[in-house]
């Protein structure tokens, strides 16, 4: 059980006018950076953490938690105005909330996003407060047999969310980024694969400026063609939904915020694939799975709860294990050593004071985070006013802009420009942009585990199968696959003439 009298005193110095005016001008700066595509969660922490070297190791701590809520949540505000997700794991976000906003329900959609953003990350730390040790130990029986068939099934079901209509090309969309994800130094040998001895490509082709080019480019390119529904007109709806609508969103809350700390919990995995799985469940529980990917506000909630809270479940194994739970927690981690603290399992009883502070950053983050969402939805919302012949051309500055930012590379912005191209003809042909970008990202996972566990097992694939988790992730995986199958042939049969 936590100790009520520490958080007590966490959340009292937590409220110090000078912690207070850290988190507010943190978050602030962490959700900007997460709307702007191609500034992740992580560049905004690494780039943070460069400024934070003079602070006291609280005072520091508090200001990276900030950004790292904040650029979290600010991903959403671009994958429902514009379809570009400004974070990776916005890119479920966009699914629902950007047919949400072109419905003229954009003020709604950004609403919706808010207040599951703000549950999710406070469903996530009522986790971490409480069940932090025993999580992050079963976290550890993740091995290399189990990381393989969960990049497996999120690819699997990713395909099946976002093609309902026909999952096939949801598959081909998502094993398309899986194969381009091969591209690059495997990562046991460092043998260049694909690369045709052309020295950019041995690195790997880099998530965001793919990202960027499949949701940011082929939108302006389809924009460009007439091919989608041109302009979005803003409503002057409620930003933030009535109680009862809470209400009846309850369950989805609940369940994405475990799914997403769990997601988190989980080495290497982090708050993107936290997003689909919660998108994947609530669509499952869901009585109105028909308006999944066409402005479900259930499927939009979730997703953003899902995300949101993935932040605490990462934080979980890097306080009590000193393993991250994802690139941006990763980040954290080493800043927490070079403040000076030692994360681990006797954290608890060296630095129980500094957990709880943790816990009230992250609570007073949110409800910042949340303050902003509300306050800042109307000036997002004068974008839509923008005539689209203007507006077409600042979002590509930003897709160079952003593609270029990470890593000064004129290659990057070659790999946003041909992902362009590559995303608005997979659109043309009606297959869907967010497997292939979530292939990109389960690509590196699900390679590396399948070769580590290959050479665990000395060649055997028993271990694949036999283990209990690898066990229920294989039938889950092959399950769905099967369904689908199945529903084919049926689809496939002469109908009866009556």
């Amino acid at each position: 059980m936590p100790d009520f009298s520490l958080v007590a005193v966490a959340f009292y110095n937590a409220l110090s006018p000078d912690q207070l005016f850290i988190t507010l001008w943190a978050t602030l700066l962490g959700v900007i950076i997460g709307m702007m595509p191609g500034l992740t969660a992580t560049m905004g922490l690494a780039l943070l953490t460069t400024l934070t070297f003079q602070m006291e190791s609280g005072s520091a701590i508090t200001a990276l938690l900030g950004m790292y809520v904040g650029a979290i949540y600010g991903g959403s505000r671009t994958a429902i105005i514009l379809n570009m997700p400004g974070t990776p794991a916005s890119a479920a976000t966009t699914l629902d909330g950007y047919p949400l906003a072109r419905q003229s329900r954009a003020r709604e959609a950004l609403g919706l996003a808010t207040i599951g953003s703000l549950f999710g990350t406070l469903v996530g730390v009522l986790l971490l407060v409480f069940t932090a040790p025993l999580l992050a130990g079963y976290a550890l029986k993740f091995g290399s047999y189990e990381f393989f068939w969960l990049a497996l099934f999120g690819v699997v079901i990713s395909g099946r969310l976002t093609s309902m209509d026909d999952p096939l090309k949801g598959w081909i969309a998502g094993f398309l980024g899986l194969i381009i994800a091969m591209v690059g130094q495997e990562q046991v040998f460092a043998y260049a694969r694909y690369s045709f001895d052309y020295q950019p490509l041995t690195g790997g082709v880099s998530l965001i400026p793919a990202m960027v080019g499949a949701f940011g480019l082929a939108e302006i390119l389809s924009n460009i063609t007439g091919s989608k529904t041109p302009i979005i007109a803003e409503n002057k709806g409620r930003i933030l939904p009535r109680f009862r609508e809470l209400l009846r969103y309850s369950p989805t809350i609940g369940r994405s915020g475990v799914a997403g700390t769990l997601m988190g919990l989980i080495p290497g995995v982090g708050e993107d694939i936290g997003a689909w799985v919660s998108y994947a469940i609530a669509k499952r529980f869901s009585r109105e799975k028909e308006m999944f990917g066409k402005g479900s506000k259930e499927g939009l909630i979730a997703a953003e709860t899902g995300n949101s809270a993935a932040v605490p479940g990462a934080i979980i194994p890097v306080l009590t294990l000193g393993i991250p739970g994802s690139a941006p927690s990763a980040v954290l981690l080493a800043a927490m050593v070079i403040h000076g603290i030692q994360p681990g399992p006797l954290i608890m009883i060296q630095s129980a004071g500094m957990v709880y502070g943790v816990v009230a950053a992250i609570v007073l983050s949110a409800i910042a985070m949340t303050l902003y969402g509300i306050l800042l939805t109307s000036p997002l919302l004068l974008v839509l006013r923008i005539p689209r012949e203007r507006l077409l051309p600042i979002i590509f500055v930003l897709c160079v802009v952003g593609s270029f930012a990470i890593a000064a590379r004129e290659f990057d912005v070659w790999i946003m420009l041909a992902f362009g191209s590559f995303g608005f003809v997979l659109r043309q042909m009606n297959y869907p942009m967010a497997p292939l970008v979530l292939g990109l990202v389960l690509g590196e996972i699900l390679d590396k585990s399948l070769r580590r566990g290959l050479i665990l097992s000395e060649g055997s694939l028993e271990p694949f199968l036999t283990r209990p988790v690898s066990a229920v992730l294989a039938i889950a995986t092959l399950a769905s696959i099967a369904a689908i199958a199945i529903a084919g042939f049926k689809s496939l049969r002469p109908k009866k003439q009556g």
